[in-house]
């Protein structure tokens, strides 16, 4: 039996799906706005998960919690570390890390000596990642690119307390982007913290296009952002 072509893969998230297109397959073409861009002939889309169970597309391999119901069938469906594994190892051979930040979840794999080595998941606690920070943005009308890297960082055991040193500084007279930036600085030491202290890291996901993030956590150990459709082509094969 011959393997089944992969085309058109999901990843399905809490707050925004990444969906990639291959070898002309023309599923996606009602939905061109949601196309972010195109590289030799292969065409990347970000679009809300609010909107993708309105698409009616069904898709040759998912991932992502939200895509069980966007297959034909289970074996369709891909753990995403191991969809992050895969799709790290298509850009990286060397020995390293790759840490996913998502908008519920972070988790990263390590390699070593050319082979798996550790791993970590945490979904237990998603006050302090992207979801929040796309409400506190949305809330206080500001975007990614307002904030800035910020010096200080609050110190943050729960994503919650986070957001009571936000609202208590800003109603002291503390403007919103630094109040937030010291926020985002404070996620950027966690996950530094949750992936073992590394002195280097590949980046996946959301976070790699909010700068004030990336230098954040640079303060703590090398960083190479690598986008967000890092699972997509993990499920690409």
């Amino acid at each position: 039996m011959s393997e089944k072509q992969i085309n058109t893969v999901l990843d399905a998230g809490t707050t925004w799906s990444k969906i990639v297109e291959r070898n002309g397959s023309d599923k996606m073409k009602p939905y061109l706005n949601y196309m972010v861009k195109e590289e030799n002939g292969v065409k990347y889309y970000i679009l809300p998960s609010s909107e993708l169970k309105k698409t009616n597309i069904i898709f040759d391999k998912a991932t992502g919690h939200m895509s069980l119901n966007l297959i034909n069938d289970k074996k369709d469906y891909e753990n995403e570390v191991i969809a992050l594994t895969n799709g790290f190892r298509k850009h990286v051979s060397e020995d390293s890390m790759v840490l996913d930040m998502g908008s519920r979840d972070s988790k990263w794999v390590l390699f070593k000596n050319g082979k798996f080595k550790d791993l970590d998941w945490n979904s237990s606690c998603s006050s302090s990642t992207g979801a929040t920070i796309e409400m506190l943005l949305k809330f206080y009308n500001l975007k990614s690119e307002n904030l800035q890297f910020n010096n200080e960082k609050y110190v943050i055991t729960c994503g919650i307390f986070g957001l009571e040193r936000i609202m208590d500084d800003i109603a002291k007279g503390e403007k919103s982007e630094e109040a937030i930036s010291k926020f985002i600085h404070g996620i950027a030491h966690n996950a530094w913290v949750f992936a073992k202290k590394p002195e280097k890291l590949y980046l996946s996901g959301g976070f790699c296009e909010n700068e004030c993030f990336v230098q954040s956590l640079k303060q703590y150990c090398e960083v190479i952002p690598l986008g967000r459709f890092l699972l997509c082509e993990g499920l690409l094969g």
